[in-house]
């Protein structure tokens, strides 16, 4: 679990330098750098329940907000989002932003359950 950490960490740390171009960079990179940083510190075994669902819940209401947008794209025929890095049409940029935040979740979660696996003493620290 621990080399599974220090990759989610890299990559959740890269994908926050990318987000500086991005047109909202400041909520991305604090999100994504937050991801990072909480798989980093799991890398090195500190991880905090109460962190982890901090950001579960932060993420879970920005994805209810974008759930309609989501849905229009999905009702579009879900039309590519990859032709280009610049979003000419908005259901791009919401798709995106949405696909980040269930990732964002995803690796959280993750931690979540090691966390909760862990302090049962089902596994070594």
């Amino acid at each position: 679990m621990k080399y599974l950490n220090f990759f989610l960490a890299a990559l959740f740390l890269l994908f926050a330098v990318v987000q500086f171009n991005d047109p909202d960079p400041l909520a991305w990179v604090l999100l994504y750098g937050f991801v990072g940083v909480v798989s980093l510190m799991a890398g090195f075994g500190h991880s905090n329940r109460y962190v982890l669902l901090g950001g579960l819940a932060v993420i879970l209401i920005w994805l209810i907000v974008l759930i309609p947008e989501f849905v229009n794209w999905m009702k579009m025929g879900m039309p590519t989002i990859t032709g280009s890095m610049q979003a000419e049409e908005p259901h791009i940029e919401y798709t995106r932003e949405f696909l980040g935040l269930f990732l964002c979740g995803l690796a959280l979660v993750v931690h979540l359950r090691h966390n909760s696996t862990k302090r049962k003493g089902n596994l070594p620290g």
